[in-house]
């Protein structure tokens, strides 16, 4: 019974967040939309409120596009954060296996190229060479590095609100948990490396030949 109740709760937790997430984009969505053109005359005050904070947040996140580093150190942070919270007061496992389950998604969107070449037959994509003669051909993810880091750091973030909320606080054997998305993550980790050495390519790009000229073959255009 415990068991069938975990997992009603995981499922409507996973539908509240589907939907706030949809709710989110489209507050967002029309706040952008609705900036200029007929539609700002009939704009709230409220409504002009929000999407002026929208614009601000927008714009400074934009700017931590390039500083890598620096976003996942606060990441680090904010994760580290939540799990001194989550051991501090022994509860709210099941926030903490769902967020388990969706950072695991995450990982496999940015592992995986942008198209598949098993879906793709092997044609046309963004396969890397196999031979030293091939042209180099990029990694393209099917999710970018900033949507992984944002995504990543939202997820933390929303996990972290909800261990305040004792609604969240489901009591779970939570080794039984933990033992399951282990497996769980050998397994999906096990069919991604398959998939990589299936169709030989590398999601990173430390050791990756990199365009600088061909040796004696002229001077180089910088």
């Amino acid at each position: 019974k415990r068991g069938s109740k975990s997992i009603c709760f995981i499922s409507r937790v996973a539908s509240f967040v589907r939907s706030a997430h949809f709710f989110w984009i489209s507050i967002s969505s029309s706040s952008m939309d609705g900036g200029g053109g007929d539609s700002g005359s009939v704009a709230t005050p409220v409504q002009q409120k929000a999407h002026e904070a929208w614009r601000i947040y927008q714009h400074y996140l934009d700017k931590t596009t390039p500083h890598a580093t620096y976003r996942w150190i606060g990441t680090l942070v904010v994760a580290l954060a939540y799990c001194l919270r989550v051991y501090y007061i022994q509860g709210f496992y099941i926030i903490a296996y769902g967020l388990g389950i969706y950072l695991l998604n995450l990982l496999i969107g940015f592992l995986s190229p942008l198209v598949d070449p098993e879906a793709a037959g092997g044609s046309d994509g963004p396969s890397l060479p196999t031979r030293g003669s091939d042209e180099f051909k990029p990694f393209i993810r099917r999710l970018p590095e900033f949507k992984f880091w944002y995504s990543m750091t939202k997820a933390f973030c929303i996990a972290f609100v909800m261990t305040f909320f004792s609604v969240f606080d489901v009591p779970v054997f939570w080794p039984i948990l933990l033992c399951y998305w282990i497996v769980l993550f050998v397994l999906t980790m096990r069919r991604q490396i398959s998939h990589m050495i299936k169709y030989k390519y590398i999601p990173f790009s430390f050791g990756k030949q990199k365009y600088g000229g061909r040796s004696g073959s002229g001077p180089r255009a910088d």
